[in-house]
């Protein structure tokens, strides 16, 4: 047996020009890959100076917020009022309840409250044991050097207890903000949520 000699392939050497072009390609495959990845990295950046923008302009605005929180004191007889952050300091407040529960506002100076002995008659007659009533509040404060002011509308929180021989007794029970940036009138923006309730 013999065997039938394999016939060798010819061994072809690549010519200058297709050796450019070979490495012309990888150049330009690396180029595309290499910009690619940089369109990517500064998509990232600016989607995370984005978020840090949005968080500053957050924490702007959060600063640039009054809001009050109540505390109740000696057993329900009034509303100790606060602001929600320490470096705000209280300085005025002029406060409107409805109509029908008390007709002229009230003003304190550097001792910020509520208190029940201002509305008891009022709620009495409205016959209702629990609930809440709108107060609508100007507030002037202190902050950053500058005196601000806030006007709002909370909701007072309030129960009433049944007393023998004696009238019922008013329990403030706490404050929650009801609407913030109030324009015009707080008296008639009490009186409105007073009649929708």
């Amino acid at each position: 047996m013999s065997e039938t000699p394999r016939k060798r392939l010819p061994l072809r050497w690549l010519s200058l020009a297709e050796i450019v072009g070979v490495v012309a390609v990888v150049v330009a495959v690396l180029g595309y890959w290499d910009s690619h990845r940089e369109r990517t990295q500064e998509a990232r950046e600016k989607a995370l100076a984005a978020r840090e923008r949005q968080v500053e302009v957050r924490a702007a605005a959060l600063k640039q917020t009054f809001l009050m929180t109540g505390a109740a004191e000696s057993s329900g007889e009034r509303i100790r009022l606060a602001s929600l952050r320490p470096e705000q300091v209280i300085q005025t407040q002029t406060v409107w309840f409805p109509k029908a529960i008390r007709a002229d506002s009230l003003e304190t100076t550097g001792n910020p409250r509520l208190e029940a002995g201002w509305i008891e008659g009022g709620l009495r007659k409205t016959k209702t044991k629990t609930g809440r009533v709108p107060v609508g509040v100007l507030t002037v404060f202190f902050e950053d050097g500058q005196t601000k002011t806030d006007r709002a509308v909370y909701w007072l929180g309030y129960s009433l207890h049944s007393r023998t021989l004696r009238g019922d007794r008013l329990e403030l029970e706490g404050l929650s903000l009801a609407r913030r940036g109030v324009a015009g009138d707080l008296q008639a923006a009490a009186d409105n949520l007073w009649a929708a309730r």
